[in-house]
This record gives structure tokens, sequence and C-alpha cells, in this order.
């Protein structure tokens, strides 16, 4: 084989290989979140087959090409098919609990293409006989891994960002078809089989018949809803998680927590004429016919403002909006506003990590006015006795002190909750009063 088509195909290898877990994290985003108890055992799963990948080609003694250009081929099935978001929603739509689902689209596709993709150099290495081993395992891994960077690099930056996931998956699975085409020689069997990977691929990634949007970081869709007495409601749906409600009515109905965090800003504290930021769009509800404070939107996601004013709102949003990460934000920004509205979800019940920590609400602080107001839309259980609710809480309080909580939907698992805190409060030691020590009287006199 000639050098020069031996690490284009080793390049190949690395770009789909490191590609194909990209896409894989990005859409199990929608189903499971981006925690780290996931991208931690999916990259773990990825590396594991990988390895084992590498030992079963190390194994392989003849008919080289043949061996990689079958590999390339049912990666390139795998891939195309696999990783569309058809075939990913499906999984976790029909098999329940999630982690059954994970599992399969892990073990099922992911997993496999790794296993494959990752006999690759050891197999080609074999065919550089005019080297030292040393020096062919150098230069092939030089051009695994070169391609590895720039894969994961243009896909997640480039392809995703413009184009969306579903061109990213197409592009890895059309690579490898020719790829596989490269090594099969004349053979009509080969030939037939990369144009049907590379054909199934097109299909069910550019033709499926679908509402969903998928961009670099969510999915989103707009669909009708049947709520009482709405005028043609519609819903915002974020990764599967419905993140924004609006109606025809005059005035247009929002979802509660919205109407609760309006309720609060503009009729409780008589808000006019204020700076106000928002963390996290959603469906830019808040700010939507409210023309007495001036809104500020940050988001991560470029196109939720399109996707939101075209299918959603149906027509500009009211305020300014800026795309960046929101810690990033609140922590360089140098304007201060009166009020922070933190609301950021990558799923229905899924805070990002960074988001939920207490630097992250000391950042907010600095954002905020001194006299200025922080409120948070959080997804907890209604009684609010799950860990995950009770350190959340106190995350915030360590910095705030004590904040107001407000359970929207007490009757329900999963419940809104609206925690306010203002920027003066301060943390401190309580004490609690007893028959034996009591100084409630004097508590109170000194609280006047």
């Amino acid at each position: 084989m000639p050098a020069p088509l031996l690490y284009l195909i080793v390049f190949i290898e690395g770009f789909c290989s490191l590609g194909a877990e990209v896409i894989a994290l990005r859409r199990l985003v929608p189903h499971v979140g981006s925690a780290i108890v996931v991208t931690a055992p999916t990259i773990g799963l990825f590396l594991l087959a990988l390895a084992l990948g590498y030992a079963a080609g190390g194994r392989v003694a003849e008919r080289f090409t043949a061996v990689v250009a079958r590999n390339f081929l049912a990666s390139a099935a795998l891939v195309g098919v696999g990783l569309s978001r058809v075939v990913v929603d499906g999984l976790f739509t029909h098999l329940q609990p999630a982690g059954v689902a994970y599992l399969l689209f892990v073990g099922g596709v992911l997993c496999p293409v790794a296993w494959l993709l990752g006999q690759t150099v050891p197999v080609l290495t074999n065919l550089m006989k005019h080297m030292r081993t040393g020096e062919a395992s150098g230069h092939a891994l030089y051009w695994s891994t070169l391609g590895s960077f720039l894969g994961s690099v243009s896909l997640a930056l480039g392809v995703m960002q413009w184009l969306g996931v579903s061109v990213a998956v197409l592009v890895c699975a059309l690579l490898l078809a020719a790829g596989g085409l490269l090594l099969g020689g004349r053979g009509w069997g080969k030939a037939m089989a990369a144009v049907a990977a590379g054909g199934a691929a097109v299909t069910i990634n550019l033709f499926p018949a679908t509402e969903v949007s998928d961009t670099a970081y969510a999915d989103y869709a707009v669909r009708p809803v049947a709520l009482q007495d709405r005028v043609d409601p519609r819903a915002f749906f974020v990764n599967n998680s419905l993140a924004s409600l609006i109606d025809a009515g005059e005035p247009p109905h929002y979802a509660r927590y919205v109407q609760h965090l309006r309720h609060i800003l503009v009729d409780e504290l008589g808000f006019k004429g204020k700076e106000i930021l928002v963390l996290g769009a959603g469906g830019f509800t808040l700010s939507h016919r409210e023309p007495a404070n001036r809104y500020t939107y940050v988001d991560i996601d470029p196109d939720i403002r399109s996707i939101a004013e075209t299918r959603f709102l149906r027509e500009p949003i009211r305020g300014e909006f800026i795309v960046d990460d929101a810690r990033r934000h609140v922590r360089d920004t140098p304007r201060r506003y009166d009020a922070v509205v933190v609301d950021v979800f990558s799923s229905h019940t899924s805070i990002p990590g960074h988001l939920v920590t207490r630097e992250f609400w000391r950042d907010a602080r600095r954002a905020l006015k001194p006299d200025g107001l922080l409120l948070a839309n959080l997804i907890l259980d209604g009684r609010l006795e799950t860990p995950y609710a009770r350190n959340l809480l106190a995350t915030i309080e360590a910095e705030y002190g004590r904040c107001g909580v407000d359970v929207l939907h007490r009757g329900k698992p999963l419940s809104n909750v609206i925690v306010s805190c203002h920027a003066s409060g301060r943390s401190g030691v309580a004490e609690v009063y007893t028959d034996e020590v009591n100084r409630a009287d004097v508590d109170l006199a000194r609280s006047r």
C-alpha cells in the first residue's frame, strides 16, 4: 500500500473514532444530561473498547487491507444509523428506564465502533515493512492522533455549530465509507456496501420528518399542547424537556414559574426601568410584552434566539441577547443589575455542574447591585427532602444567608422551586431556641 494512502486511512480512523465519541456524548444530553456521572462512564467504556480493538488488531495475521476495509464499512453503518437522532430518540423513548437505553446505545453502537476502528493502526503497521517497528508505530499513531484532534475540534466547533449534529454524523459515516471503498479494491461487493452505508446515513440523517432542530448544544422543538382555558397554547421543548409555554390570549399566558417571577419583580417589588439579567434564555418569555424593564439574556447557544423568535414567540424577543457561558458572564461582566434570574438547565432536572457551586452563586452576586435580588428557578422534589434539594439550597444560603423558597407544584414529584435572595444577605450561624435557653424575645427586639 502506498504510504500516503495508509496515512490517509489512519487519519480517517482517528478523525471518525473520536468524532463518534463527541457525537455520542451530544446525543445523550437530551436523555440523560451531561453530568460527570454520564460523561465519565461513556468515555471510559469507549476507551475500553478501543483498547480491546488494539488487542484484536494485533492478532490479525493476514488480509490486512480487507480486514480494515470491512471494519470501516461496518463502522460507517453503525455511525450513520446508530448515531442518528431518529435511532437514539427511539431507543430512549421505547426502552425504560433510561439506564437500559443508555447501556444499549453505548454497548451496541459506540463501543463496537471503537473496537472496529481501534484495530486499524496495529493491522496496517504490518504493511510498513520498510520501517523499524517503533518508527512505523510512531508514524501511524501520529496520523491517527492528528485525525482525532482535528475530528473533535472541527466537528464540535465547526460542523455542529453551523450545520447541526446530523451533518456531523453524516461526515463521519461518509468518510468511513470512502475509506472502506479505497481499501476494498475493485470488487463490486465492497463498492455496493460502501454505497449502501453512505445512502443509509444520508437518508436517516437528512430526510426524517421531524420538527426537532438540533444544534451543538441542544435539541429544540415547538409543539402544541392541550391546556384548559388557553388559546392555541404551544410549548418550547429544550432537550425533550418543557422549557416554556405561551398562548395566543390577550394578554398571553406563560408557564407558571415565569408568571411567578414576573409577579415578584413587577407586582411585589414594583420594578420599573430596572436592569434584569436572565441566565438561560429558555423561550424568552420573561420579558415578552413586558416593557417596564430592560432585560439581558445570556445563553451559550447562539441559535436559540432565532428558533424561539420564528417558531415559538413568532415575533422578535424583547431585550438584549448575549451568547456566553452563564458563569463566565457573571464573573467577567462590568455591568451591575437590579436582579439576576438564574434559569439554567441542560435538561428537565439537570443543571450543569459548574452552575450549582458556591463559587457560581458568589459570581452571580458580583453581577448584582448592592440592593439587588437573585431569583433562581430550580426543579426539585416538592418536599425538598432529597439530598440534591437539601444540598443545593444549603449551597445557595451558604453564600447569601437566608433566602425565600416558594414551591409551586407541591403535589407533584418534581416542582418548580423559586429561590429569592438579596445581595445584601450574609450567611451566619443560627441558634436554636429551647425551653432551657430561649432568647426569642431579645432577638425579636434586636431585629426591629
